[in-house]
C-alpha cells in the first residue's frame, strides 16, 4: 500500500504498536522514516526543506511530514531522533552553528520546537553522525568498531565512531573533516581557504567544471558527461576522489580507523570515484601498513533518517525503568 507524504510517497505496513520516527533534516529536502522497535521502516516519505525561511518553518515541515505518516500508518508516535545539519548539541537538541545556506538555524532549540509539535521525546544529532549510526546499525559498517564516515552532498562533512559508538569530541563538532584545510586554493563556504569541501561537493564540482568550461551542468550531469570519456568532468571527478582519500588517510593514520564509508549525493558515482580513490592509496596509504578499506554506503539513501531512529529507540531504552 502506498501513500502520498509530501512530494515522496510513504511505502507502509499496518502497525499497532507505538512506531518510532526518524528524520533527515538538509538543505534542500526532510526526509523521514517510521521503524518498528527492530528497526524495520514501515513508512517513508519527504518533502522540500524550507531552509531559507527560518528554523520555524523548518520544524514546521519536519513535524507536519512525520504525523502525515503516522495518520497514514495509523500509528502513535513514541519518540523521533533527528539528524539536522551543523554542529548539534547534542545533549539540549540546539543547532549550535550552520552554514549561510540556512536561516536561522544557529541557535535553534530543535529537539524543544520538535517535541512541542509532535508531543512526544525528541532527540537531535548531526547529520552525518547519524548516518553514520545507520551505517553501522544496517549498512556497509556492520560489525565494525572504528570507523570514519564522509558524506560528499551539498557540503561535506564527517564523522567518526571509535569502539562501536559515535564520538562527538570535547565540543560536539567531532569529524568535520570537510573543513580541514590545505586541499585547494579556493574559497569554502565557510569563508576560508583550500578545505577539502572546495574539491570533493557536489557543489564544489559543478563549480570547478564551471569554471573549467562555462557551463552549468549540474553533479549528475558532470558524471554522465565523465562516464562519456569528456577529460574536463573526468579531471574534476579524479581530484574529488583523490582529496577525500587523502583526507580519509590522514584520520585513520591519526586514529587507526578499519573503514571508511562514503555517503552523500556523490557517491552514486562511486564509479568515477573508486579508481582516484585506488589510486591515491597506493600512493599515500596510512603509515602502519595496514589497508584501509574506502567503500560505499549500502542505505546512503535513507542512512540519516534511520541512523536518527535508531538514536531515538536506543534514549526510549535508556528511559524505561528496569523490571524490579
Amino acid at each position: 500500500m502506498t501513500h502520498d507524504a509530501g512530494s515522496g510517497a510513504a511505502q507502509h505496513r499496518e502497525t499497532s504498536a507505538p512506531v518510532i520516527s526518524g528524520v533527515d533534516i538538509g538543505g534542500t529536502k526532510i526526509s523521514a522514516v517510521l521503524t518498528d522497535e527492530t528497526g524495520a521502516v514501515l513508512a517513508k516519505g519527504v518533502v522540500p526543506a524550507p531552509a531559507a525561511e527560518g528554523g520555524a518553518a523548518m520544524a514546521d515541515a519536519a513535524a507536519g511530514l512525520v504525523l502525515r505518516l503516522c495518520d497514514a500508518l495509523g500509528a502513535s508516535l513514541a519518540g523521533a531522533g533527528v539528524g539536522a545539519a551543523g554542529v548539534i548539541d547534542q545533549e539540549r537538541g540546539v543547532v549550535v552553528a550552520a552554514s549561510a545556506t540556512f536561516t536561522d538555524w544557529s541557535g535553534f532549540p530543535l529537539a524543544d520546537e520538535l517535541a512541542l509539535r509532535l508531543g512526544v521525546p525528541v532527540w537531535v544529532e548531526n547529520d552525518v553522525n547519524a548516518f553514520l549510526l545507520g551505517e553501522l546499525r544496517w549498512g556497509a559498517a556492520r560489525g565494525e568498531s572504528d570507523v570514519l564516515g564522509i558524506m560528499l552532498g551539498t557540503g561535506v562533512g564527517g564523522a567518526i565512531a571509535l569502539d562501536g559508538a559515535v564520538h562527538h569530541g570535547v565540543h560536539g563538532a567531532a569529524g568535520e573533516i570537510g573543513h580541514t584545510p590545505g586541499f585547494s586554493d579556493l574559497v569554502c563556504t565557510c569563508g576560508q581557504t583550500g578545505h577539502l569541501e572546495t574539491l570533493a561537493s557536489g557543489t564544489s564540482i559543478a563549480r570547478r567544471y564551471r569554471a573549467a568550461t562555462g557551463s552549468d551542468a549540474t553533479a549528475p550531469e558532470i558524471a554522465d558527461r565523465a562516464r562519456a570519456g569528456e577529460t574536463a568532468a573526468l579531471d574534476v571527478f579524479t581530484e574529488a576522489a583523490r582529496a577525500t582519500a587523502l583526507a580519509a588517510s590522514v584520520a585513520s593514520s591519526l586514529l587507526d580507523l578499519g573503514m571508511v564509508v562514503i555517503g552523500g549525493g556523490v557517491r552514486e558515482a562511486w564509479d568515477l570515484l573508486e579508481p582516484g580513490i585506488l589510486d591515491a592509496l597506493r600512493t599515500d596509504a596510512p603509515v602502519s601498513g595496514f589497508p584501509l578499506r574506502i567503500v560505499p554506503a549500502e542505505i546512503s539513501a535513507d542512512a540519516v533518517a534511520r541512523g536518527a531512529a535508531a538514536l531515538a529507540s536506543a534514549r526510549l531504552a535508556d528511559s524505561v525503568p528496569a523490571p524490579v
